[in-house]
């Protein structure tokens, strides 16, 4: 069963059609991939789901349980959790400070926040970086401050929107093996991401927006060969790497 689906959603903003019937599923311990040209509807369909943009029509579930008309907080509470393009770390506060904010606000019963904020940056292999102010962090490192802090929500479905933007090789590579080990855990992922090789890489099942509709879905090599893709996205010669 999904632990994400969406059924039909569509947002109207005016008269321009931002979302048009878009449905998609995510499941549990796998990575599903949302592509397509810039304004093709990704981040839109991101707010829908997290509870930022209230839809047009259609219908937002976690676990097979309708959460379309629920605020973000009470999503969040039910285990929907994400990231942002820009980055959006408290500046100001150390490395371990902005993970200790969001699990503060999920505590476990019987666990130390500050004991369970180590351990996630330990997770994501910033154990070392935990007393630095954020804002003197790499690009790369502020990225997965941003995932500890998603992960202390206690996810049941993650949404990462452009993870791997400002990363080099090395970075992207180390946060990949990171995304690949949380679904092994059983995470569900929705990833947008610019970085086709890399969504090539890491999903199972891939959904191509264009814009504001589904242009295609299937698995990676499903995606590589469609026509309809390769002429509005992945352009004649793309390197999309190897398929799974």
């Amino acid at each position: 069963m999904p632990i994400l689906e969406t059924d039909q959603i569509s947002v109207r903003f005016g008269g321009h059609m931002a979302v048009d019937d878009v449905s998609l599923s995510v499941e549990e311990g796998a990575i599903t991939g949302l592509i397509g040209p810039n304004g093709a509807g990704k981040t839109t369909t991101f707010n829908v789901i997290t509870g930022l943009q209230p839809p047009t029509r259609g219908k937002v579930s976690v676990g097979g349980q309708d959460i379309t008309k629920l605020s973000a907080h009470k999503r969040a509470r039910l285990g929907v959790a994400r990231t942002f393009q820009r980055l959006e770390l408290f500046g100001s506060l150390s490395v371990l400070d902005n993970v200790l904010t969001a699990a503060e606000l999920n505590r476990v019963e019987g666990q130390d926040p500050k004991q369970a904020s180590i351990a996630l940056l330990d997770r994501v292999g910033l154990s070392d970086l935990v007393g630095q102010r954020a804002d003197s962090l790499s690009t790369g490192n502020a990225r997965l401050v941003e995932l500890a802090r998603a992960l202390a929500c206690r996810p049941r479905v993650l949404l990462l929107d452009e993870p791997a933007s400002g990363l080099d090789e090395e970075e992207t590579n180390r946060f990949a093996d990171i995304l690949l080990e949380l679904a092994d855990d059983g995470l569900g992922i929705l990833l947008v991401e610019h970085d086709v090789p890399l969504v090539m890489r890491l999903c199972r099942q891939i959904t191509v927006l264009n814009f504001g509709s589904v242009l295609a879905q299937g698995t990676p090599k499903d995606i590589q060969t469609n026509e309809a893709v390769v002429e509005a996205y992945l352009g004649q010669g793309t390197d999309v790497g190897a398929v799974p």
